[in-house]
């Protein structure tokens, strides 16, 4: 099967124009982009988001992402599990579910896919082409839905103010939320899924 690369077709990564023949350092002569035929340095940019999104990940899960503070004084601090457990057992099952999928879930998910893609690239493995190129469709697509954290404690933050019957402010575990998901999105981004019928191709 003949391929771009064969063929040496080079695709801008910007303006899309499809240029034959390119030399190391070319530039597009549409948008003056500089070409490459495949993302530089994608490896080592891919890892070194996902470890730094491995390592936010803990503390998204342990600190607190909700201070709440009442009237009276009192004050309960909530990580994503505890406000799970709290729409479970409040009957709120829809909810609670709702949360554990788009907080704990699909992150974790969306990791343990970019290191597999990661290691059977680097093993050049030609183990199920097609599934993996389709899991990595599934990351890019579910990436812009793993802000659900972040959304329900800002607005949360304005509604519970506005009544007047608590202070409600953010913790550090929403900061460490938003950045797992940034750096996974990211990570998404530079790594190139070509690379893995590279690899693969004897």
């Amino acid at each position: 099967m003949k391929t771009a690369a064969k063929l040496g077709l080079v695709s801008c990564h910007y303006c899309s124009t499809v240029w034959k023949d390119v030399e190391a350092h070319d530039c597009c002569e549409r948008c003056g982009t500089k070409l490459h035929r495949r993302k530089p340095d994608s490896l080592n940019r891919t890892w070194a988001l996902v470890i730094a999104a491995c390592l936010m990940y803990f503390p998204a899960n342990l600190l607190p992402v909700m201070i709440t503070t009442s009237f009276l004084g009192e004050e309960q601090q909530d990580t994503i599990m505890s406000g799970i457990v709290y729409f479970w057992v409040s009957g709120s099952w829809v909810l609670a579910i709702i949360i554990f999928i788009a907080s704990f879930l699909v992150p974790l998910f969306k990791l343990a896919v970019m290191v597999l893609l990661l290691i059977t690239v680097q093993r050049h493995s030609s183990w199920r082409l097609i599934e993996r190129a389709k899991l990595y469709r599934v990351v890019e697509l579910i990436g812009r839905w793993s802000m659900l954290d972040v959304f329900v404690v800002s607005l949360l933050t304005g509604l519970v103010q506005i009544k007047g019957f608590a202070t409600v402010q953010t913790g550090a575990g929403i900061a460490a939320f938003a950045a797992v998901v940034v750096l996974t999105m990211f990570a998404s981004m530079s790594f190139d899924p070509r690379l893995a019928w590279d690899a693969a191709r004897p």
